[in-house]
């Protein structure tokens, strides 16, 4: 596949000016279900200078939520594929949290299907290897009763809002559209990709064991390692400051 050169044009999938040019590496951030671009506004003030942290504003949130979001992986990565391709050849890292994770494996398996340039290092975050997903059918719509509940255990949202009802029908429609693609994702065996992998985790996180993170190490031919932190499913956001020190230490060794 033929990557477009890059346009001026404002794009809707990288928000806020964020693909510089002079980088030394771009991190692309891949969200949680439902999340958007805002969960990673703060991370480049704690970030070397040199690195221009990317976050992906995908369909149907935030600055983009006019548009129908995207139900199915094929779908998402194949749209998210088409809008990266002319920004690989500056070197990037990929980062996904939760989903996000999920969807950053299966874009780097797009990649390598073209024949585009890899990232330099893939993290994954507070998700389980996919390996789990092999010979199971896809888990059961738990309705919208059980995903706030869902929601709840997790600690991804204020549990004010969860009692908002208005609020809820707001943020509940990408949330349902993440998790049936999430819940649908059939995961097939493939070439370990032949990039480094690092699988982070918090140690409080009753839905992601450490255990389940080093099932990651089967989707690399490179270097692998697993980096475990305080809290829990949104470790990343309770005690940002040991998460972003060991985020940029990769970083570094994957330009180096």
């Amino acid at each position: 596949m033929k990557r477009r050169s890059q346009s001026a044009a404002p794009d809707p999938w990288f928000p806020g000016g964020t693909l510089r040019q002079d980088a030394l590496l771009r991190l692309f951030c891949l969200p949680h279900a439902g999340g958007g671009a805002s969960a990673f506004g703060a991370w480049q003030d704690s970030l070397p200078a040199s690195l221009s942290v990317c976050p992906v504003e995908l369909p149907g949130r935030e600055s983009r939520a006019g548009e129908p979001t995207l139900r199915d992986m094929p779908s998402l990565v194949e749209a998210l594929g088409r809008a990266i391709s002319p920004h690989t050849g500056q070197s990037f890292a990929l980062f996904g949290h939760s989903m996000g994770a999920g969807v950053a494996l299966e874009l780097c398996r797009w990649l390598r299907r073209y024949r585009l340039p890899l990232p330099r290092v893939l993290v994954v975050s507070a998700a389980r290897s996919p390996r789990e997903r092999l010979g199971r059918p896809p888990a059961r719509d738990p309705g919208r009763a059980g995903l706030v509940e869902e929601l709840r255990q997790r600690g991804g949202i204020p549990e004010a809002v969860l009692q908002n009802p208005r609020l809820l029908r707001l943020i509940l429609p990408p949330l349902e559209a993440d998790a049936a693609l999430y819940r649908g994702w059939v995961y097939e065996q493939d070439e370990p990709l032949p990039l480094p992998l690092r699988a982070y985790g918090g140690t409080a996180d009753p839905h992601v064991t450490r255990e389940q993170l080093e099932g990651w190490r089967a989707e690399t031919s490179r270097s692998f390692e697993v980096r475990s932190f305080p809290g829990g499913h949104f470790y990343l956001r309770g005690q940002p400051a040991p998460f972003l020190a060991a985020l940029a230490a990769d970083l570094a060794q994957a330009v180096a």
